[in-house]
């Protein structure tokens, strides 16, 4: 089952994530997958299926624990997760926007 995260705002500061590139919604798919939308409405899929529990890997390495994945969320527009682990929107939105499928493997 899909997990849906909204785009977070910081209140405090007044600061909403506007640029093309800022991640404005994901839902978390079967098989360590993502499905992104961005501020421009750009949309594809994320795949870190690659993922793997290595210490070469450092703080993406707890992403392999499908309790920890499921827990990625949007803050600011970024794609984040609570071990500390975040995605640049910039890099995804490129991958994104020029590939035929509009998905991105993630290169671990």
């Amino acid at each position: 089952m899909p997990i849906d995260a909204g785009t977070e705002e910081n209140p405090a500061a007044g600061v909403v994530a506007a640029a093309a590139w800022r991640v404005r919604a994901i839902s978390v798919l079967p098989g360590y997958r993502l499905s992104v939308t961005f501020a421009d409405e750009t949309s594809g899929f994320v795949d870190l299926s690659a993922v793997r529990s290595e210490p070469s890997l450092g703080v993406f390495a707890a992403l392999a624990n499908p309790q920890c994945f499921d827990q990625a969320g949007v803050v600011l527009g970024v794609v984040t997760w609570p071990n500390g682990a975040d995605l640049d929107p910039l890099w995804m939105y490129e991958e994104i926007s020029t590939a035929k499928n509009k998905t991105w493997s993630v290169p671990f």
